[in-house]
């Protein structure tokens, strides 16, 4: 109050009261996304945990490669299966053949990823059985470019 016995706030009083609920905001707004990007890290361990194999190993090697190329992906469900996210859009995605009754798993990128080059042409899923050490230096170089 500005001391004149009156009930109404000063101008400064205002001013800090308003710069105050403005932090109050930006704080729940942080702690809310803090919170959501814990919680889609969990939903995608839990999914990874829950498939069966040979897709929970494709899924875990993935999501290594990803984490060592692409640090600043983060986990995300994407319809219902395991992606990274950069700004809260899905970059790179792992769909399970099991779950899907398909003949093999996919390693998709959307249309977030940065893959485009000159020819006007690429590829933005590929089939998965399994992940040898040189489909995985490919892997690499994909979702590095992709996270771009």
């Amino acid at each position: 109050m500005n001391g004149s016995g009156s009930e109404s706030f000063s101008a400064e009083e205002k001013a800090a009261i308003t710069q105050r609920a403005a932090e109050n905001r930006a704080d729940a707004r942080r702690l809310s996304a803090e919170a959501r990007a814990a919680a889609d890290s969990t939903a995608v361990a839990e999914k990874i945990a829950a498939m069966s194999d040979p897709d929970r190993s494709l899924a875990e090697r993935l999501g290594v490669i990803v984490g060592e190329v692409a640090p600043d992906l983060v986990p995300k469900l994407y319809y219902g299966q395991p992606g990274w996210a950069k700004a809260g859009k899905v970059v790179v995605f792992f769909r399970s053949g099991i779950d899907d009754k398909a003949r093999y798993s996919t390693l998709g990128f959307s249309g977030m990823a940065a893959l485009d080059d000159e020819s006007g042409l690429w590829p933005t899923s590929y089939a998965v059985t399994k992940i040898t050490d040189a489909s995985a230096v490919l892997i690499a170089e994909w979702v590095a470019r992709a996270a771009r």
